[in-house]
C-alpha cells in the first residue's frame, strides 16, 4: 500500500506549468516612438528652461536699470527743490545795495552754490546770443532786433538746468527774430 499511496501522491501532483516564456520584445517602432516622445519631451523641457533663464536674466536687468534710474531721479528732484534758492540769490546779487558785507555774502553763498552744482554735474545753460533750442529753451517771448540773427537768445528770464541729458529746468527766453 505504501507503493500506492507513493503513486496517487505523484499522481495527485498538479502539472507544473510551463515557464514563462522570454519577454516579447515590442516591435523596433514602438521603441523609436518612445524615443522619439521623449526626446520631444527633453526639447521642450530645455526651451522652458531657456526662457525661464532668459527672463530671470531680462528681470535682474530692468532692476539695475530701475535702480539706477531711481538714484538718477532723486538726485535730479533734489536739484530741482534748490532752484529756488539759486533763483533768489540771482536776483540778490542782481540787487544794487550799500552794504558790502551783505554783498559779500550773498556772492559767497552763490559761488557754493554753483560749486555744488558743478560737482553733482549740473550744468547751466541760457546767456544771450545763444542759438535757441526747442529742447532746452522754453521761449515765453519773441522781438524783432536786427542787430540779432535769427533764433538768437535775446533775454533770459529764467536760467536752465540739466544733468547729463536730462534737463531738470528749461530755460525761460525771449528769441530774436
Amino acid at each position: 500500500m505504501a507503493d500506492s499511496k507513493k503513486k496517487k501522491k505523484i499522481e495527485e501532483k498538479p502539472e507544473e506549468t510551463p515557464a514563462p516564456a522570454e519577454p516579447v520584445e515590442a516591435p523596433a517602432e514602438s521603441q523609436e516612438d518612445k524615443a522619439a516622445g521623449l526626446q520631444q519631451k527633453l526639447d521642450a523641457e530645455h526651451e522652458a528652461h531657456l526662457r525661464l533663464a532668459a527672463e530671470y536674466d531680462n528681470f535682474r536687468k530692468r532692476t539695475q536699470k530701475e535702480k539706477d534710474a531711481s538714484y538718477a531721479n532723486g538726485k535730479a528732484d533734489a536739484i530741482a527743490k534748490l532752484l529756488p534758492v539759486y533763483d533768489n540769490l540771482a536776483r540778490a546779487l542782481a540787487q544794487d545795495t550799500q552794504d558790502a558785507a551783505y554783498k559779500k555774502g550773498v556772492e559767497m553763498t552763490m559761488t557754493e552754490l554753483e560749486r555744488i552744482f558743478q560737482a553733482l554735474g549740473v550744468e547751466v545753460f541760457g546767456t544771450v546770443g545763444d542759438a535757441f533750442d526747442p529742447q532746452l529753451h522754453n521761449a515765453v517771448m519773441h522781438v524783432e532786433d536786427e542787430n540779432l540773427g535769427e533764433n538768437v537768445l535775446a533775454q533770459v528770464f529764467q536760467k536752465g538746468f540739466r544733468l547729463g541729458d536730462r534737463v531738470i529746468r528749461f530755460a525761460m527766453v525771449q528769441v530774436a527774430n
